[in-house]
C-alpha cells in the first residue's frame, strides 16, 4: 500500500475555485485501477496548540495499491487536464509518498 499526502498551496482567494475543479475530478480518480482512497481536506480549527492553520493549503490524502497504480494515475488523461485547469490557481505543491514502516 502506498500513501500520498500532497499539500497544495493555492493563491489567495482561489481555494473555492480550486476545490470546485478538484472535486469534479475526484470520481475519475476513484475509478482508476489501484485507487483505494482519494480526497481533499482543509484545515479545521481544533484548539490543539501545535496545529498550524493555513487557509491557502488543500491537503490531498491518497492511498494506492502500489507504485505502479500511482504512476499510472499521474499520467492519466484526466490528471493532465486537471493540472492544466488549476495551474494558474496554484502557488506550490509539496508531496510525500509513503509506505507503512
Amino acid at each position: 500500500m502506498i500513501c500520498v499526502v500532497a499539500s497544495i498551496t493555492v493563491k489567495e482567494g482561489k481555494r473555492e475555485e480550486f476545490l470546485e475543479i478538484f472535486n469534479a475530478n475526484v470520481p475519475k480518480v476513484r475509478d482508476e485501477q489501484g485507487c483505494v482512497e482519494y480526497f481533499p481536506a482543509v484545515d479545521v480549527e481544533s484548539g490543539i496548540g501545535v496545529q498550524k492553520l493555513d487557509q491557502q493549503v488543500v491537503t490531498v490524502m491518497e492511498k494506492w495499491q502500489n507504485l505502479e497504480a500511482l504512476n499510472r494515475h499521474l499520467e492519466s488523461a484526466h490528471m493532465l487536464e486537471y493540472r492544466e485547469r488549476v495551474k494558474d490557481l496554484v502557488e506550490g505543491v509539496s508531496l510525500k509518498v509513503l509506505q507503512q514502516a
